[in-house]
């Protein structure tokens, strides 16, 4: 089966490059001398603006073998469904990736939005179901629940949503959700249902994946632990008749050379605050977070010191936003490990780089061609729709 390879198009802007932490794409952050979506000429803004830039990031992992992009959400991000709306026409087999949390959406709703977007993008939504991290960030929504009937929540949200989506009359009654008669219309309801990639690391992040993914997502992890982790999951999905199907984040960095990619960490180390050094401060009840700082031995000086297995380097929250693990090495080094990947169980990876727009070529052109099971034939990119830019 063809190994899937999703990209990372970022929501709220990026940096020039992992050694400066300056903001360049994006007016999430002040426009800087340099900044180029949106960028300033003459002093005036240029008319270019960060969709702009996220249709070229779409484009160019489109163009590159990736199969879609995902597109994330967080108080200081874009909607990612409007995104993916916008940006559909910009790409023609390009699938997206749609990250959201189920609580703060009737489920309801959110059946016939997505239906809605299914047929106008010819099948192209998936789903990245999150429950939140908790702390000031959930709060931020509005959001009390706690951590485990955050879950709890998740599971009947998409109970309802499956429901309402194959068909009515369909009612129900729980905990969070009462629906009474409620169905999809024919159009919308012959339009494919999004896979699911769930993510949570927690006993009941666990169960509720084993109920509903058809991807259980996590970040990267030494890969001892991560094995460790499916195969909890896969108990539990097996428990109940499924065959759990895994996925997982990284973050790339890699070069021609071992050498040149750790100059490049080398590089952006520089700049790091030396209080981050002495270990992360916790915020929310996030286990997915809290694991991965499990796996450093704080306080540290250097950055090898945070290379947990060959090319396995859990430094990368300290040069961007974002989880600690990634890959660092040569194009090969970064295949090999993510055929390591393939032979625990994983079938679709979300890669990432900074730039994105950069990295995307270069990790398409130089890393995906030596992944087993990746065929770029498999995910050529057809003639995209016709809309002009500035019709969206």
């Amino acid at each position: 089966m063809p190994v899937d390879v999703y990209w990372r198009i970022g929501t709220h802007g990026d940096q020039r490059s992992l050694r400066d932490r300056t903001v360049t794409r994006g007016d999430w952050s002040p426009v800087v001398p340099g900044s180029i979506a949106p960028g300033v000429r003459a002093g005036r803004p240029d008319g270019y603006s960060h969709l702009d830039h996220m249709a070229d990031v779409a484009r160019a992992s489109e163009l590159s073998g990736f199969v879609g992009g995902l597109l994330p959400s967080f108080p200081f991000t874009d909607d990612p469904w409007a995104a993916a709306a916008s940006l559909a026409r910009e790409t023609g087999t390009y699938r997206f990736m749609i990250a959201f949390q189920p609580g703060f959406l009737h489920p309801v709703q959110a059946a016939r939005m997505s239906a809605s977007l299914q047929r106008a993008t010819g099948g192209r939504v998936v789903y990245n179901v999150i429950s939140g991290g908790g702390g000031p960030a959930q709060l931020w929504w509005g959001d009390k629940v706690d951590h485990d009937d955050r879950y709890a929540r998740t599971s009947e949200f998409l109970d309802v949503l499956k429901g309402v989506w194959h068909g009515g009359p369909f009612d129900y009654e729980g905990r969070f959700y009462r629906v009474e008669g409620a169905g999809l219309p024919a159009p919308l309801a012959r339009q494919p249902f999004p896979e699911i990639y769930f993510s949570g690391s927690s006993p009941a992040a666990i169960r509720a994946a084993g109920r509903h993914a058809d991807h259980y997502l996590s970040w990267l992890e030494p890969f001892p632990a991560l094995a460790a982790k499916f195969g909890t999951v896969r108990e539990h999905s097996e428990e109940l008749g499924r065959s759990p199907r895994f996925a997982v984040r990284i973050d790339v960095l890699a070069r021609e050379t071992e050498e040149e990619a750790w100059d490049e960490i080398e590089r952006g180390w520089r700049h790091v605050d030396p209080a981050a050094l002495r270990g992360p401060e916790v915020g929310g009840d996030s286990v997915g977070w809290l694991r991965g700082q499990s796996f450093v031995d704080w306080p540290v000086t250097g950055p090898r010191e945070l290379e947990a297995a060959p090319n396995v380097w859990g430094g990368f929250h300290l040069l961007r936003g974002g989880p600690a693990f990634g890959l660092v090495g040569s194009y090969a080094q970064v295949a090999a490990r993510l055929d390591e990947l393939i032979g625990l169980g994983v079938d679709a990876f979300i890669l990432a780089g900074v730039p994105h727009l950069e990295e995307a070529h270069r990790v398409g052109e130089n890393v995906l061609p030596l992944l087993r099971g990746h065929d770029l034939r498999d995910h050529a990119p057809s003639t995209p729709f016709t809309a002009t830019r500035g019709t969206l």
